[in-house]
């Protein structure tokens, strides 16, 4: 087992990874910009390496940077997390050359995923379910048109490397067709530095559903079950969930037994998600392969009772998964709302900032992985992602309620978040029926809601920048002043 492990990211990510390689008796050792310096994932590390400025081009994108601080600290392994070089094969391959253990997939296997055409050709060899499309990505425009006709309009024309929708564009006639394939390969070479698209049959109103899957040096590859991710926002998931309500059964070993088909013939390693689409007719097809620890991984967590960041280090380790695919069960349901820094009410633009105050909802069946603090300011050059609020129940329909009264005890004053927009689509009658897919966020309208001044008082009454409520008589003014000083703040910001 590895004694010391430094981890290439930051927030809440970063924390997770720190408090997994402590229960395991590991040295975790932590990275850090300029503006991260106070970040909660610096102060609970065994160490902490300043590698540069805020912009992640001169930091957490910085691969020598990173090399040289993990051989500075003596680590034994490297943890990417999640974003940043998470999915970068060149930067597997620099720890490959060096000697130090990448807690991921091998570079190899890692740059066949991440080619979404190479990833399509061997799903097609293994006959695995794909969505009737390319397989290359042609450079004439005839080819395109030609194909177009075959599989029937809508199309979609996607990068072939990269995600995120960049590159992307539904076309609907023959007449928008050069065109969105021009955009989408200047938006694709802007983004990923390889101009290559290719087109797929377009699917009406899916629903995104991932299997979780690990596997071992030792040739043994299990699925943790589903995920199901339908609920996003410019092609990024907001809310998670699993079970998924759309899947019975049948089609739910159907997708686990695809899933590890899958991993298996791309040589996949470590733990990753094969992500399908899912049609009105119960029809899944063949998405991608991410090939790193997911955001929404907590989720798995709890309705599976395994922990996947420990088991991320001991597959890297060497050592052999210690579950079979019979000891993996679903209990109960779990649903993860991402809390983002940003204002619903305009246009979801970042609110960096302050945090003046903060009150985290706590209670049976809540998990919270957060980096915030009060008196943390949350920077302007990174995700706008903050915190994960995770709830598990018995049943979906609890497991909604006890998420909804979480949402409403979570208190974050200083800057805009997304608590009030998830709460809404946790009381939405469509979601809590399971009737939605994956454009359910584009007929779904934010309701703006009045300042609860009241609410704001008591929040401010608890706050340590006011006097003790013991004190108030003493100090009455000064605690008047400063709760009408926060009262005033928040009415600035909406």
């Amino acid at each position: 087992m590895f004694k010391k492990i430094l981890i290439a990211n930051r927030g809440e990510i970063a924390l997770r990874i720190i408090r997994a390689c402590k229960e395991l008796g590991i040295e975790a050792v932590a990275v850090y910009s300029d503006v991260d310096r106070e970040s909660l994932h610096v102060r609970f590390a065994h160490e902490a390496y300043h590698i540069g400025e805020a912009a992640p081009n001169e930091s957490y994108l910085n691969i020598e940077k990173i090399i040289d601080t993990a051989k500075k600290a003596k680590a034994d392994a490297i943890h990417p997390g999640y974003g940043f070089l998470a999915e970068n094969s060149a930067f597997a391959k620099r720890c490959e050359e060096e000697g130090i253990p990448f807690i991921g997939p091998t570079a190899e296997s890692m740059a066949l995923v991440g080619d979404k055409i190479a990833a399509r050709q061997t799903v097609e060899k293994i006959g695995g379910p794909l969505i009737p499309g390319m397989t290359a990505a042609p450079d004439n425009i005839a080819t395109f048109v030609k194909q177009a006709e075959t599989v029937g309009y809508p199309v979609l024309i996607k990068a072939a490397m990269g995600g995120g929708g960049k590159g992307m564009r539904v076309v609907r006639s023959k007449e928008e067709l050069e065109k969105a394939i021009e955009f989408g390969r200047r938006e694709a070479k802007s983004a990923f530095g390889d101009d290559s698209v290719y087109m797929e049959k377009y699917i009406e109103q899916p629903r995104h559903i991932e299997i979780q899957v690990l596997a071992d040096h030792h040739g043994n590859v299990i699925h943790l079950f589903e995920r199901e991710c339908s609920i996003q926002r410019r092609y990024q998931k907001i809310v998670e969930e699993s079970p998924s309500p759309a899947l019975d059964n049948e089609t739910r070993q159907k997708m686990g037994e695809a899933a590890v088909k899958i991993a298996k013939a791309v040589g996949y390693r470590n733990a990753g998600t094969v992500e399908f689409l899912f049609d009105k007719n119960k029809n899944f097809y063949f998405l991608e392969v991410n090939a790193r620890i997911q955001v929404e991984h907590p989720v798995t967590e709890l309705v599976t009772g395994k922990d996947l960041v420990q088991a991320q280090i001991k597959i890297a380790a060497g050592e052999k998964l210690p579950w079979e695919q019979k000891d993996i069960v679903q209990r109960g349901h779990a649903i993860e709302c991402r809390i983002y820094a940003e204002d619903p009410d305009n246009k979801f633009m970042p609110s960096p900032g302050k945090v003046e105050f903060l009150m985290e909802p706590a209670g049976a069946g809540i998990r919270l992985d957060s980096g915030l603090y009060q008196g943390f300011t949350i920077p302007v050059h990174y995700d706008p992602i903050i915190a994960k609020l995770v709830t598990w129940a018995e049943d979906r329909e609890r497991c909604i309620d006890r998420m909804i009264r979480a949402l409403k005890e979570y208190r974050i004053v200083g800057v805009k978040t997304t608590l009030k927009f998830l709460r809404q689509i946790m009381e939405d009658k469509r979601f809590r029926n399971g009737d939605f897919n994956t454009h359910f966020l584009e007929s779904f309208e934010v309701k703006p809601e009045e300042s609860d001044l009241g609410k704001i008082a008591a929040i401010a009454a608890l706050s340590e920048k006011l006097a003790p409520i013991s004190h108030i008589s003493q100090n009455k003014g000064e605690t008047v002043k400063s709760m009408w000083k926060l009262i005033q703040r928040q009415r600035a910001l909406g």
